[in-house]
């Protein structure tokens, strides 16, 4: 698929996803959040097994597979796909909001329910309590939250970033399934990006939303507050910020071309043909 193509298929994408009912926003984002955390628990079982971070990150991407190729809602692809499509005029700053909205419910709902789910198995009903991933879900969504408090603005401006970081990945799979036709091209182009992000420990919002409040219902010292004002707030706009300007916009801008002018309405020069080109 040509990059041209790819910008249309964005703008398709991005209305499609806008004019959804909220039923299908909720249930769609409800699996993505839980398939995000199937993902993650996957990478922690893997880091534990092997010693290694990155074999984790290797695996993590199947979550993001399922989820694109199910055509199940993740907000933060959105966040570069729906924008696009505002600005082609294909759907309303109200309908993107909405969809926002509803599917980050859908997300808390989905993530919750999975981490409930898992716990009650890896604990057998609270009668485990020295399994090695209570201990790395604890870690995590600790240094997740109040790491980044013990450094106060800065730790603020950090989550951010880190912020901006993943998502600008995460877009990225989600523009890259665009470029191949084949099952097994779209894994591949989504796979790359998405290990990336992980690999580094850049912050994801849906990740976040079931790894912190796993690690509460298991006993992390972390109030309710705390997890929505050291991460997931910040960690949000970040992810929005890079998703769009980073992703939507500049691959949108660079690429996506009308007949005779540019997007912009700047008129695209005139190339002269010469009688021995045309032969």
């Amino acid at each position: 698929m040509s990059p041209n193509q790819v910008v249309e298929n964005m703008v398709h994408v991005g209305e499609t996803k806008a004019k959804l009912p909220i039923k299908d926003l909720l249930i769609r984002g409800g699996l993505a959040g839980a398939l995000l955390g199937f993902g993650t628990t996957l990478a922690f079982t893997a880091e534990i097994q092997t010693g290694f971070g990155i074999i984790g990150a290797i695996l993590f991407p199947a979550a993001f597979v399922m989820i694109i190729l199910l055509g199940l809602e993740l907000v933060t692809g959105s966040f570069a796909l729906i924008p696009v499509a505002v600005m082609e005029k294909k759907a309303t700053v109200g309908q993107m909001l909405n969809n926002w909205f509803w599917v980050i419910v859908g997300h808390l709902i989905g993530a919750t329910l999975y981490a409930v789910l898992y716990l009650i198995g890896i604990t057998q009903l609270g009668h485990v309590t020295d399994h090695a991933m209570i201990t790395k879900i604890v870690t995590v969504a600790e240094a997740k939250t109040l790491a980044y408090k013990s450094l106060g603005p800065d730790g603020m401006f950090v989550v951010f970033v880190k912020a901006m970081l993943c998502n600008w990945m995460v877009t990225l799979g989600a523009v890259m399934a665009m470029t191949a036709k084949s099952v097994i091209g779209k894994i591949v182009a989504m796979w790359l990006p998405i290990l990336i992000f992980f690999a580094q420990g850049f912050e994801h919002a849906v990740v976040n939303m079931f790894v912190i409040p796993a690690g509460m219902i298991l006993g992390a010292d972390i109030t309710m507050g705390e997890w929505w004002l050291w991460n997931q707030l910040p960690v949000l706009v970040g992810n929005l910020v890079s998703g769009f300007l980073f992703t939507g916009f500049a691959i949108y801008f660079t690429h996506k071309q009308k007949e005779g002018k540019s997007v912009f309405g700047l008129a695209k020069p005139k190339v002269a043909i010469t009688n021995t080109q045309r032969n």
